[in-house]
């Protein structure tokens, strides 16, 4: 059953939302303030797929929104789901497209959306191979505010109504500029020991054969800067283990983040894997070089702004088809380095390092480009107000017949 506190709520337009795990989850916490905004009155009802989802919502929304998983894509539990909810916006985030469950949506008179909507290059040609079936399931949509203009491209190629679409930015990344407090980075440098100067080269969210590179970057960096501090900072920590086996084969000592948290140790070696979840944000506030993985190595990349909002200078390999409009944001005003391979890594943080200033200002265009996306969750939530006025406007000329 829905939660009590959603089954009790009247007098508002009641909005389900979709977010399948972490990074769906802070775009619907931006669609929430930017909706309670417009429409005071609206009831949110939030679903995830993934447990670490589940548990960032239910951290970053409390009491206030109900929260729960979703249905699994068959009629039945879909019919029972939409039956205790009674939306009247069904909003899928991303790339979250559930044929039985918009079907069913449709049928019932649903509003339903795709929201910071994003189709990647890598993806695009699977769905290409079933455009058939991908165009009866987007039929059924009302609208598609999307991320990028090569975004609307990839929607519409798949067979989306071109007036139905929208471009409206990225709502991941309003909650950005908020959230660095000055005190997370004081915790952060206690926690790690840091001197008010120590260097610190920060590698996050790296992926299988990334950390072998970064460790050729880190030995030649160590050569003319030897008290820079290295954070590891892997994609999924269950790979921790690999990563402290590498690190020995090269002769360095590390220690874990956990330890230190725990306050079982004082961090005294140069290098520090975290291997705890929901750290890699703070972790950036430290940073004096910050490489964003996944990138190195063909994966797609990871969030470039999240250190950038910290003013941090930011550094990424070639592969970054999944942050294509972060990566635009940053080199439009000056706040990263694009890099071919570890070679080139190890120049640009080299040259960065000897000249503080360009690191300064490499570092402010970061935070400005951070500053300069914001609010696309307002844009994203006018699509969504809009649709629902429609839906009223549509109910009252049937009472009318």
């Amino acid at each position: 059953m829905a939660p009590p506190s959603f089954r009790r709520s009247k007098g508002g337009p009641r909005i389900w939302i979709h977010a399948v795990s972490l990074g769906e989850v802070k775009v619907a916490a931006s669609l929430w303030k930017a909706l309670e905004q417009r429409l005071p009155q609206c009831f949110l009802f939030i679903s995830t797929t993934t447990p670490h989802g589940r548990q960032m919502a239910e951290e970053m929304f409390g009491d206030a929104v109900p929260i729960a998983y979703a249905p699994l894509d068959f009629l039945g539990c879909v019919r029972k789901s939409l039956s205790h909810v009674r939306p009247q916006a069904m909003v899928f985030l991303e790339t979250e497209i559930w044929p039985s469950w918009v079907a069913e949506a449709r049928r019932r008179g649903i509003k339903i959306a795709l929201v910071n909507g994003r189709i990647s290059p890598r993806s695009i040609q699977g769905y290409l191979k079933l455009r058939p079936f991908f165009r009866e399931v987007l039929r059924n949509f009302d609208a598609f505010s999307m991320i990028l203009k090569e975004d609307a491209e990839r929607i519409q190629a798949m067979g989306a109504d071109p007036a139905k679409i929208e471009i409206n930015g990225n709502a991941k990344y309003d909650l950005l500029a908020g959230a660095a407090e000055p005190q997370i980075e004081h915790q952060m440098r206690r926690l790690l020991n840091l001197g008010p100067q120590e260097r610190v080269f920060v590698a996050g969210s790296t992926r299988e054969g990334e950390e072998a590179m970064i460790l050729d970057v880190y030995e030649k960096i160590l050569q003319k800067f030897p008290h820079t501090l290295l954070i590891i900072v892997p994609r999924h920590i269950e790979r921790t283990p690999a990563i402290g086996a590498l690190l020995a084969k090269r002769g360095f000592s590390y220690q874990h983040l956990s330890r230190l948290k725990e306050g079982g140790e004082r961090r005294q070696e140069k290098v520090v894997i975290v291997n705890v979840f929901g750290e890699l944000f703070k972790i950036y506030s430290v940073g004096t070089l910050v490489f964003c993985g996944a990138s190195l190595v063909p994966l797609g990349g990871q969030n470039p702004l999240e250190p950038a909002v910290w003013g941090k200078p930011v550094f990424y390999g070639p592969s970054m088809e999944d942050f294509l409009d972060a990566k635009a944001l940053l080199e439009y005003e000056g706040g990263a380095v694009p890099v071919n391979g570890p070679g080139m890594l190890a120049e640009k943080a080299l040259w960065f390092l000897e000249h503080p200033e360009a690191l300064r200002a490499l570092g402010d265009g970061a935070r400005r480009a951070v500053l300069k996306n914001q609010d696309a969750a307002g844009r994203h939530a006018r699509v969504i107000a809009r649709l629902l006025e429609q839906g009223v406007r549509n109910d009252h000329r049937s009472r009318e017949r």
